[in-house]
């Protein structure tokens, strides 16, 4: 039964160290299944499959750039390790409680309803989906049907997360939304929360749990030197900090407050490096390059320094991007 199949590989993934072969090629064969299962090879042609869906503020991947998140390896890995953890912390203070999970942005494989509900009974997790593609919420509902778990799930909904207001939203226990890219480029996981946390009880865990953009610089290696040196400057965006001053009635701002780096001194730099680190949960963070969220952008720092200050400020509106001015 694919169930038991897709079960199998969710757990071998599960308990997989850091051995990137044995990750790859766990998660390339539950791609093999969904791929199998869904057709969804069919839809490779049409601007409707690859176009990203405008949201209120930022986009949503297109079904098919949506299915390969599934081939970000680490990213799978860690955040199904992040999501059973929580579910198992929810459970021990929860005794006896059905824990209640809100998944925004779901794609057409659903995979953290696909491969976590097998690892658990119906009576101990329920899963309410949303998805603003109708295409993915789709395939995502057949696939669910396919490996025998409709029972895990209460509700699916084609909305906006943006903007969604929730049902009887302080049952959740957990809020769950991948919907994220390296320097939060596009994409509306900052939004989401925005809109989403103040409708969820206080005690509502989310994974991802943070995003945070670092910027750091490099010096020029030296000679014997095997690494270039490196040191932190400055904070962009922590996504928890900011999100935190939604109270609900707050318009979603159109940029965040900046932050000023001056390159100005006696020393001089080769780079400046802006980081991506995404905390899953608890001791679990995506590292530099270790998935596409976490892939870093460098930029060389050319002397005479035209201008010394570099001004980062994170846009909401009337897209969603890191910008950059000096």
């Amino acid at each position: 039964m694919l169930r038991n199949t897709i079960k199998d590989l969710a757990t071998k993934l599960l308990h997989s160290s850091s051995d990137f072969e044995t990750i790859k090629n766990t998660v390339d064969e539950i791609h093999k299944h969904y791929l199998e299962t869904t057709n969804i090879s069919d839809y490779r042609e049409g601007i409707q499959y690859n176009a990203a869906v405008p949201t209120a503020s930022g986009k949503a991947l297109s079904l098919n750039h949506a299915a390969a998140c599934l081939l970000d390896y680490h990213r799978t890995a860690k955040f199904l390790k992040g999501m059973v953890a929580l579910i198992r912390e929810k459970q021990a203070q929860h005794p006896n409680e059905i824990i209640h999970i809100f998944y925004a942005g779901c794609g057409p494989y659903a995979p953290f309803v696909t491969l976590v509900a097998p690892l658990f009974e119906a009576s101990e997790v329920q899963f309410a989906v949303l998805e603003i593609n109708p295409d993915s919420i789709k395939m995502a509902k057949n696939l669910i049907n396919s490996l025998e778990l409709s029972s895990y799930v209460t509700d699916f909904y084609t909305a906006d997360a943006v903007t969604f207001q929730i049902p009887d939203a302080k049952k959740y226990h957990i809020l769950f939304s991948e919907t994220l890219d390296a320097l939060l480029y596009r994409e509306s996981y900052v939004p989401i929360l925005w809109n989403m946390l103040p409708q969820l009880s206080e005690n509502c865990a989310v994974i991802p749990n943070n995003v945070i953009v670092k910027a750091s610089l490099t010096f020029p290696k030296k000679e014997g030197e095997n690494t270039r040196k490196e040191k932190d400057v400055a904070t962009i965006l922590d996504v928890r900090n900011v999100v935190n001053s939604s109270d609900g009635n707050k318009e979603l701002p159109e940029t965040f407050e900046g932050v000023t780096i001056n390159l100005a001194g006696d020393e001089q730099y080769h780079t400046m490096i802006v980081d991506t680190k995404v905390h899953v949960y608890k001791e679990i963070w995506l590292t530099r390059n270790e998935s596409s969220l976490s892939i870093p952008l460098e930029m060389e720092i050319v002397y005479p320094l035209d201008a010394p200050n570099v001004n980062f400020f994170y846009q909401l509106k009337p897209s969603v991007e890191l910008k950059l001015k000096n």
